[in-house]
């Protein structure tokens, strides 16, 4: 029998979004038995808010979800999926209601089976070099429904989480990698050129946001001038080095607060900020309240959430 590989079927859809309403039954994230693989879960429509996402694969099953970086919109919804190749700031909006929750599983990229993964297709593909892109959304294909569906199931159970679980993902990533989009992410996390240069400071900053980062250090590792280095960074980043790592350091200081119920001047030099006023200045610019109002909202919101969960909490919203 034919079908239509651009699509999932409506069979498919709503047994993962069964499936996910059973494994994440609270909003925000929730964890699954599988490591780097994690549920989301929002019952209400949210604004536009900062959020900093690790390299991960997103896929919507219900609901909708627009990410924002510069003038780029970014859909990931139950027709579009999500693929970051490297860690990035940026902002998100979200469509759900209590009737029609947005639920979604976030696998994360693990570089080291990933790049094993790109070498192999790599040896085997002679096309055109694709232009690499840290960030993309694109059509969700019966196929890659299909995939997400028996690890939503193998979830379910103990035994297969952990038999047939890491399988199932590394299909998932090979999926993503072959798919529509996938030679612009394969070139991506291959590294290679600039693109890679820029990608390796990028996880720098990421891993050492709470050490001393100077712009013309991370130019001088990167092989490259400053002026070059600003501008490679800018054209992928879609911001400065400098604006870069004042989110890197403010998004794991909101997080701080919140898991760890730390005031704003503990969790200000915990990410590095040696002025407790400039902290507040710019983190009330990024996120549009104190430290002090945000952390308050946000235990709010979710004080009847385990804390285990504050941490995704924090990164989903």
């Amino acid at each position: 029998m034919l079908f239509d590989m651009s699509k999932q079927s409506p069979s498919t859809q709503r047994q993962m979004i069964t499936l996910l309403k059973q494994l994440a039954p609270q909003e925000g994230y929730t964890r699954s038995l599988l490591d780097g693989v994690r549920f989301m879960r929002s019952d209400r429509p949210l604004g536009r808010t900062p959020v900093l996402y690790e390299p991960s694969i997103v896929i919507v099953c219900q609901g909708r979800k627009h990410g924002y970086l510069s003038d780029q919109v970014y859909v990931y919804d139950a027709q579009h999926y999500l693929v970051l190749s490297v860690p990035l700031p940026f902002s998100t909006e979200t469509e759900a209601s209590a009737e029609n929750p947005m639920l979604a599983v976030s696998v994360r990229l693990d570089m080291t089976a990933v790049a094993d993964l790109v070498m192999e297709l790599d040896h085997q593909d002679t096309s055109t070099t694709t232009t690499p892109e840290g960030i993309i959304s694109t059509p969700l294909d019966e196929v890659l429904a299909d995939t997400t569906l028996r690890l939503l199931r193998a979830l379910s159970s103990p035994v297969e989480a952990k038999v047939l679980g890491p399988g199932i993902v590394r299909e998932l990533c090979f999926r993503v990698l072959v798919g529509e989009r996938g030679g612009a992410i394969r070139a991506a996390l291959a590294s290679q050129g600039n693109f890679g240069r820029i990608s390796r400071a990028l996880r720098r900053i990421h891993n050492d946001y709470a050490q001393s980062l100077d712009v013309a250090l991370l130019a001088s590792e990167a092989c490259l001038s400053m002026p070059t280095f600003h501008v490679y960074f800018k054209a992928f980043a879609k911001t400065s080095p400098i604006q870069y790592i004042k989110s890197v350091r403010l998004h794991q200081a909101r997080l701080l607060m919140i898991r760890d119920d730390l005031t704003a001047a503990a969790a200000a030099a915990r990410v590095g900020y040696e002025s407790a006023s400039q902290f507040n200045r710019e983190f009330k610019r990024l996120f549009g309240r104190s430290p002090g109002e945000e952390a308050r909202e946000m235990r709010a919101s979710f004080s009847l959430l385990p804390p285990t969960q504050l941490e995704a909490v924090a990164a989903t919203h």
